[in-house]
């Protein structure tokens, strides 16, 4: 598979529609591509939270749309990372979209686990409550965003629902760029499946983002990383490389704790 991660910056002096068309175009510039990600907020920043309600919009708002055409007009399956959705009742949600390579909505993620430790988004939105897995052609996707990376249980689940690939879509602080490294890397060992995690660029509120996306595989083998800027990283990898790691080492096989109890 090739899959190409966007690692698109956020500045506060562009608007979020020019920022969609600007993200749109980046999608469409990678056909040829299988998988193409963003990162998490990229409309709004991961931080801006005084803009979160503002800028929300209902799952099929202006975002659905644009990437939906960019995922069409670029025939690649498409995480287009996350934005803030309003509910019906009005809860808002930290919401990630997968489209296909026709432009259809394939699966939406609300964010189960949210940062703020009782401020920011932890107050302002909702938790998500499902677990989400994506099947493609090659591979299933288990999507999960920012935070959710520091929550081993979650990825667990995703393995237990099929995931071979996880996807994390973040927006994640430069000050732990060192933990952002380590856990992708953790939880491709540990689940034995490949990490596609796609950092933000730029200043979001006066939090300097990472960048440093990373593509991980089964074995914890980096297989490409970005730098901080605003840049596209492009991967190869071999999808039936997870079922051979597993077969080879089948410690998901020896599991004790976490599973459901014998009938």
């Amino acid at each position: 598979m090739h899959a190409s991660l966007i690692q698109i910056a956020v500045n506060p002096d562009e608007s979020v529609n020019s920022r969609r068309e600007r993200a749109a175009s980046l999608v469409v510039a990678q056909r040829g591509a299988d998988l193409v990600v963003l990162p998490e907020l990229w409309p709004v920043g991961a931080f801006a939270y005084t803009a979160f309600a503002e800028e929300a919009e209902p799952l099929d708002g202006p975002t659905h749309d644009v990437m939906a055409k960019a995922a069409a007009e670029a025939r690649v399956w498409l995480h287009a990372g996350s934005f803030v959705e309003r509910a019906g009742d009005g809860t808002l949600y930290n919401t990630s979209l997968v489209f296909s390579p026709e432009g259809k909505c394939a699966a939406a993620y609300r964010k189960i686990h949210r940062f703020g430790f009782d401020k920011g988004e932890a107050v302002m939105m909702g938790a998500g409550e499902e677990l989400v897995t994506v099947a493609l052609p090659e591979t299933t996707l288990g999507l999960a965003t920012c935070y959710d990376l520091r929550f081993p249980e979650q990825f667990r689940g995703l393995v237990d629902a099929g995931a071979e690939t996880l996807v994390v879509a973040a927006g994640w602080p430069e000050r732990r760029r060192s933990h952002w490294t380590l856990l992708a890397q953790a939880r491709a060992v540990e689940n034995q499946a490949y990490v596609l995690a796609v950092g933000s660029a730029g200043t979001h509120a006066g939090v300097e983002q990472a960048g440093h996306s990373i593509a991980v595989d089964p074995w914890g083998e980096v297989l490409a990383e970005a730098g901080a800027g605003e840049e596209v990283l492009t991967v190869e990898f071999d999808p039936a490389r997870t079922a051979t790691t597993r077969a080879q080492f089948p410690a998901l096989k020896d599991r004790r704790l976490g599973l459901a109890a014998p009938r």
